[in-house]
């Protein structure tokens, strides 16, 4: 069963159960799919990979994350509240990223491998780590480790 059929399931199960908050999570994640799959120029009746499915929940994942970091600034916690609780299901479908120890290791191995001597070509290095890391670890992470290692 594909990630799509799953998410589809999952609306009955949560229209069964009541949850509130995961049903209009899942009912979202549906609408995102149908956006995804007319952007694509498919038609809405087709589904979507889950290499594609991921890249639609990881994008919901990181709006959350931006709201959450607005509410926070505004002091509107009963909104930061809302988004966390919607934030923790759409993290039921994604992939586990690395802990930040394992970061930290594969971006050491990769400045032993690459002989990189200072970040005068950042920019190139992260694109080159980011191409071996992606949808395995947070960008956000990864930029926080090559800075710490470099300085």
């Amino acid at each position: 069963m594909t990630l799509h059929e799953q998410i589809k399931n999952n609306i009955k199960e949560s229209m069964k159960s009541g949850d509130k908050i995961r049903l209009e999570v899942m009912r979202g994640l549906v609408t995102a799919f149908t956006n995804e799959l007319v952007a694509t120029g498919k038609t809405p009746q087709d589904m979507l990979t889950d290499e594609e499915a991921i890249k639609v929940i990881t994008r919901a994942s990181k709006q959350r994350k931006d709201s959450i970091e607005q509410f926070t600034k505004g002091g509107r916690m009963d909104l930061v509240d809302i988004e966390s609780d919607q934030l923790h299901i759409l993290e039921e479908f994604l992939p586990k990223l690395m802990e930040v120890e394992e970061v930290e290791s594969f971006v050491s191995g990769k400045i032993a491998e690459l002989a990189v001597k200072d970040l005068s070509k950042k920019g190139m290095f992260m694109a080159s780590l980011m191409k071996d890391l992606k949808g395995k670890a947070d960008g956000a992470m990864v930029k926080e480790v090559v800075d710490r290692l470099f300085v």
